[in-house]
């Protein structure tokens, strides 16, 4: 039985939204070989923190999501749009997503976790994407006594 949000979609609509991945996409495996090429290694989508992060790194406490622009409303990015058709659903959908977000980020930095957040857009400069990785979890490094 259907959700009767979703009564009035298209097949050729169904069809596409089946194809969007939550795990592995193009700018995940990015990012993971960024932190990799870094000297980094890390755990996928931990279940047991809040959000499931797409990328921890244990000892340096540090849970990271990669964010699609689309998906979660990257601010000022041309890939956050409004689709021109059902925008109450979107707008609703989109709402959802940015809250659950914004709940999970806090949870963990309840929790003693730092949190980054890459944006898909970012994951196209990948030498700046390096630094940023490189410059966050370096100054974790020296926060936490280690060198």
């Amino acid at each position: 039985m259907s959700s009767p949000k979703f009564e009035n979609v298209s097949p050729e609509r169904s069809r596409l939204m089946a194809r969007v991945k939550g795990k592995d996409t193009k700018p995940e495996l990015l990012v993971r070989r960024a932190l990799h090429a870094l000297g980094y290694r890390f755990r996928l989508h931990r279940r047991e923190l809040p959000g499931r992060p797409d990328i921890v790194l244990p000892r340096y406490r540090t849970a990271i999501f990669i964010h699609g622009c689309f998906w979660h409303r990257h601010p000022e990015c041309s890939k956050a749009s409004m689709p021109k058709t059902r925008v109450d659903f979107w707008r609703e959908k989109f709402e959802t997503n940015i809250d659950r977000d914004g709940r999970n980020i806090a949870a963990l930095r309840e929790l003693g976790w730092q949190v980054l957040v890459v944006w898909e857009c970012e994951t196209k400069q990948i030498e700046e994407l390096t630094l940023r990785l490189a410059a966050a979890l370096g100054r974790r490094e020296h926060a936490d006594g280690e060198s």
